[in-house]
């Protein structure tokens, strides 16, 4: 069960975090001929929080922007301040999710259902990890989705001084 980890919280840059996982996807990105933006404004990115989980976190989105690109990925990391909050946005061009699912996709084992197909291998823990990740550290996690026009997932987050 994810409530059962245990998060070893320090201060941390979110930007610097976002940094790392994009580093890591860079391979993957190159198999599929994919390109990634990134765009990291938050001028006050600091978190008390796990930065392996909330790297992994963030690594799973990115990830998954990857995987369910139909075509050339096209992903967008930015990160920006609104109010006394952090976000970080990961934006992608991918098949996208029929408003319809978009309130279960962070349940654990959902799958957007794609009839008898399953060309896209996973389990579906990877939001459900995500979500409970973010919500441990006092954050949020939203989407905006639609079909044929790509995803997009905020995690916002409390700053820490």
């Amino acid at each position: 069960e994810w409530d059962e980890f245990e998060y070893r919280k320090e201060l941390i840059g979110l930007n610097d975090l976002a940094l790392t996982a994009a580093q890591s996807i860079q391979l993957l990105l190159e198999e599929k001929d994919g390109n990634i933006e990134i765009d990291l404004k938050a001028e006050k990115d600091n978190l008390t929080a796990d930065k392996v989980h909330i790297t992994n976190a963030i690594l799973n989105l990115l990830t998954n922007a990857v995987k369910y690109a139909d075509k050339k990925p096209q992903i967008r990391l930015s990160s920006y301040n609104r109010e006394d909050k952090v976000i970080l946005e990961v934006s992608d061009n991918g098949v996208g999710i029929p408003l319809k699912y978009q309130r279960f996709i962070f349940d654990k084992y959902f799958r957007v259902p794609t009839g008898d197909v399953h060309n896209i291998k996973g389990f579906g823990i990877g939001l459900s990890y995500v979500k409970s990740v973010v919500e441990a550290h006092g954050g949020k996690v939203t989407v905006v989705s639609e079909p044929g026009k790509g995803s997009s997932f905020y995690l916002t987050f409390g700053l820490s001084d």
